[in-house]
């Protein structure tokens, strides 16, 4: 059976192994982005929209979705401070636009996205939504970017939130919690070669695959609240 995948930030990193590699030839994928890059799928629908344009990028999304079920909804969507995780971070030196930004691309977006597709949603017979969150989001983290981290903290309740309101609809939600990304790898390589060459310090995107599709497999009799995703030798956790 075909399924339709919605996927945000979607050109690059972990949205595009997601793109390459959770969908079947038979799924269609929405996939969002401002940019677009090639993809061997032959049922991608590029939508670029910018999600600092909040209002603008959900008409954007829904006009081109309309009707249609939605699946498995992705919200891979995060950005941090243009200082962080490095020693040059200094909360007081972020700008206040840079901050305001933060957080309608990081929060405000991905409620009022998940709001309008809410209807696409409750058309499937098990519908996903996943929401890609981070470690930055957990309890005493050692991380100091604060931005990043709020925003990582509002998505876990987000999700909690909107599992109670979705109860009755069986869909899930549910949140990875991930640490540092190999991202610089593109999916093809070998997770041998990436945790050889990053001597273990980053996941390899298929681990990322790996909790992604236990997720999907899961009847809508289940919940997946959160999987926790920290390199093992990270010590921010």
């Amino acid at each position: 059976m075909s399924r339709n995948f919605l996927v945000y930030g979607a050109s690059k990193g972990l949205g595009k192994a997601i793109i390459e590699s959770i969908p079947s030839e038979q799924d269609t994928i929405f996939a969002i982005a401002r940019n677009s890059s090639q993809s061997p799928h032959k049922n991608i629908k590029w939508i670029l929209a910018d999600l600092n344009k909040t209002i603008e990028s959900v008409t954007q999304v829904t006009e081109i979705i309309q009707n249609k079920s939605i699946d498995c909804l992705i919200y891979n969507v995060g950005i941090w401070e243009s200082t962080a995780f490095s020693d040059e971070y200094n909360f007081e030196a972020i700008s206040q636009q840079e901050i305001l930004n933060m957080i309608q691309v990081n929060i405000s977006a991905c409620l009022l996205h998940i709001q309008a597709l809410l209807p696409n949603l409750k058309k499937a017979n098990q519908a996903k939504i996943i929401l890609i969150g981070s470690t930055w989001g957990l309890d005493n983290h050692n991380g100091c970017e604060v931005v990043f981290s709020a925003s990582k903290y509002a998505l876990r309740g987000i999700a909690q939130s909107l599992r109670e309101n979705l109860r009755n609809d069986k869909i899930g939600v549910s949140v990875l919690n991930l640490g540092y990304l190999a991202t610089e790898y593109p999916i093809e390589a070998p997770a041998e070669t990436v945790i050889s060459e990053t001597e273990g310090t980053l996941i390899p995107l298929q681990d990322v695959m790996s909790a992604i599709q236990f997720i999907l497999s899961t009847s809508h009799a289940t919940c997946v609240k959160e999987i926790t995703m920290p390199a093992m030798l990270d010590m921010n956790v």
